[in-house]
Order: C-alpha cells, then sequence, then structure tokens
C-alpha cells in the first residue's frame, strides 16, 4: 500500500511540470483563445454552460469546459484539479501592487491569484474577447522562491495603451520539483 502511494505521489509530482510544460498541452490550451475566433467560440461555450458564470469568472474553472479532460495529453486532466488548487493558493499569498491593465490603472487587485482571475474575466467579457496565447514553464532550482508558482501577465495594445488590450500573455510559473 504504501509503495503504491508513494509511486502515485512520484507521477503526480513529474505529471504536472512535464505535461504542463510540454507543447501538445499548449497547443490544446491556447487552441481555445487564440486567435479571436477561438476565444469567441470558447465565449460562447462558456455563455451556454450552467456550471460557468461569466462575470465571476476565475482561472482554472472554464479548462475542462472547454476541453473534456479524455482530450488533454498524457492523461494530464487527472492531475488539473490539485495543480490548479495549489496555484491558487500560492498566488493568494503573493500580495499584489500590479494595476489589472494600462486602460484601468485604477484597478490593482490585492493578491496575484486576484489579479490572474481579474485578467482572465476581462478577456473572456470584453465585447470583442480579447485573446489568450497562455505558456507554462518550470522555476529553475536557482530562481527566488522557486517553491512555488508565480504569474507572468504582459498585455498588448494595438490602439495604444489607454485603449483596451488586444492580447493577453499569460504565463504560469510552476515551482521546481527535484
Amino acid at each position: 500500500m504504501y509503495f503504491r502511494k508513494a509511486k502515485d505521489i512520484l507521477r503526480e509530482k513529474t505529471m504536472g511540470s512535464r505535461t504542463y510544460t510540454g507543447a501538445s498541452f499548449k497547443d490544446l490550451m491556447n487552441d481555445n483563445y487564440f486567435p479571436l475566433e477561438n476565444m469567441q467560440r470558447s465565449v460562447d461555450i462558456l455563455k451556454a454552460s450552467p456550471d460557468i458564470h461569466l462575470p465571476t469568472l476565475e482561472y482554472g474553472q472554464y479548462h475542462l469546459i472547454l476541453t473534456p479532460a479524455d482530450k488533454w495529453p498524457d492523461g494530464s486532466a487527472a492531475y488539473w484539479h490539485k495543480e490548479k488548487g495549489r496555484a491558487r493558493v500560492d498566488l493568494t499569498t503573493q500580495l499584489n501592487t500590479v494595476p489589472l491593465s494600462k486602460d484601468e490603472p485604477g484597478v490593482i487587485p490585492l493578491t496575484r491569484c486576484a489579479l490572474l482571475d481579474a485578467c482572465v474575466r476581462k478577456c473572456f467579457n470584453s465585447e470583442p474577447p480579447i485573446p489568450m496565447k497562455t505558456n507554462i514553464i518550470t522555476h529553475a532550482a536557482s530562481d527566488a522562491y522557486a517553491d512555488r508558482h508565480e504569474i507572468r501577465l504582459e498585455w498588448e495594445y494595438d490602439n495604444g495603451e489607454d485603449q483596451a488590450p488586444t492580447l493577453l500573455h499569460l504565463t504560469m510559473v510552476c515551482p521546481y520539483r527535484p
């Protein structure tokens, strides 16, 4: 019993970093959010779903609705809720001082998790929606705070920074795991 549990824990730890940083996972996820036509399709799916309320959407609530678990590469959906939960806990402990976006400089969510949620809501609730490109990477062992999640959010603006953004680059940095 102990050996099986330890083996499952080890597989879970390695699945998170290997699978989520792989090209097949990134391509599958980004196909939901980029280009604009794909993002609009995803918004339409979420609007039709009884399991989502777009005005209160949080990061991670929509992934399994947009891509059913059986379509995720390498069985990664089986670990998604745990890893998403770990990321949300880590990001909730990190204070934020960055505005939501340059067109909303007065909106400064209190935590990095709240900032992530606000960015995702902005993308899905804007008219037209704002496409996203996601990337998942892993901290190097030598990084400061290598043991916790981090987010890097970068907006693109085609019509000047005082206008609504046209693309979000969302990078999730996962903890280093030896």
